[in-house]
């Protein structure tokens, strides 16, 4: 099955006021919808809101941080979903960030690796009904049990974007989720789980055709987002780590405007996809050409109508 992706809430959209788009996603070819999570709303309930509009669709988390609730807490906001939503519902945890769990949840963001594997085996435990006692190696269960056990317990996809998660997606949860790649990036990312492991990414759209605006835009999303440890490292792995150097210096050294200039335009252009509706739709098909499962429009605003943007920008036969 073909998939094709959108990330909600679209940005100063009401919750609410999604519902006549959501409703319209699946006759356009539309079949996911997925949530983030960082400091907007959280990554459940505009999936709950979307259960009731088009309950066709697949519903995805992308991600929901391990370290912001409890491992109780987020078993209970898993089974909900997969309650009202059975066999459409995608849970995808990943560690988010030291910023969003330190700066802004008061946690401790440590042993990343660790804390990801144990919350996944948690969650396949607790999910499947079982009452869970359990000395995890980065947390400590005792006795947790739910109370609403989902009669079909909801796939757990991991995020992932060096070897080590990538492998741990690949050999314990039901797929890997992805960030900040180019088209060219896919093929080393699936040698990293095989052949037959779903591969979710969300890829950030601006359907425009003024590319000095869609660059700048570009700019300062990756000047902000892969000066993150994780992103950074993510990209010296896929090879970027010279041609990005520049930014990463300016950037540590305070100069934000400097930092956004130094990334090429041959940078910006593979990672943020732009243009009009069909060359954004044609570079998207490419990500699925080079071993991409499932695309995830992230789209940025331009300051045109999004709801039609999202019409344009769905898939074709």
């Amino acid at each position: 099955m073909k998939r094709w992706g959108l990330t909600i809430p679209l940005t100063g959209v009401p919750l609410t006021a999604h519902r006549e788009l959501i409703e319209r996603l699946p006759d356009l070819g539309y079949t996911d919808v997925w949530s983030a999570e960082t400091a907007g709303t959280d990554a459940f309930s505009p999936l709950l809101l979307a259960s009731q509009w088009a309950p066709s669709l697949r519903l995805g988390t992308a991600i929901a941080p391990v370290y912001t609730r409890g491992p109780g807490l987020l078993a209970m906001s898993a089974a909900t979903l997969a309650e009202v939503a059975p066999e459409k519902f995608v849970l995808g945890i990943g560690t988010s960030s030291p910023v969003i769990v330190e700066n802004w949840n008061a946690g401790a963001f440590t042993e990343p690796y660790k804390r990801t594997r144990d919350t996944l085996r948690f969650l396949r435990s607790a999910l499947a009904g079982e009452k869970v006692t359990e000395n995890y190696p980065t947390f400590s269960v005792s006795k947790f049990k739910l109370e609403r056990v989902p009669e079909i317990p909801p796939k757990i996809m991991l995020a992932a974007l060096r070897p080590g998660m990538l492998k741990l997606a690949a050999k314990e949860s039901d797929g890997a989720i992805t960030n900040w790649l180019a088209p060219g990036d896919v093929p080393k990312v699936r040698a990293e789980i095989g052949p037959d492991v779903e591969l979710v990414a969300r890829i950030f759209v601006c359907p425009t055709e003024d590319t000095g605006a869609a660059r700048a835009l570009g700019r300062m999303l990756i000047s902000s987002y892969l000066t993150v440890p994780v992103y950074a490292a993510f990209h010296d792995w896929l090879g970027r780590g010279d041609v990005l150097a520049p930014m990463h210096k300016l950037w540590a050294s305070g100069d934000r405007k400097g930092a956004n200039a130094a990334i090429p335009d041959e940078v910006v252009d593979e990672l943020i996809v732009h243009g009009s509706p069909d060359v954004c739709r044609e570079k998207l098909e490419s990500y699925v050409d080079n071993g991409l499962t499932t695309p995830v429009i992230a789209l940025l605003p331009t300051g045109g109508d999004q709801a039609a943007q999202v019409e344009a920008l769905a898939p074709r036969d």
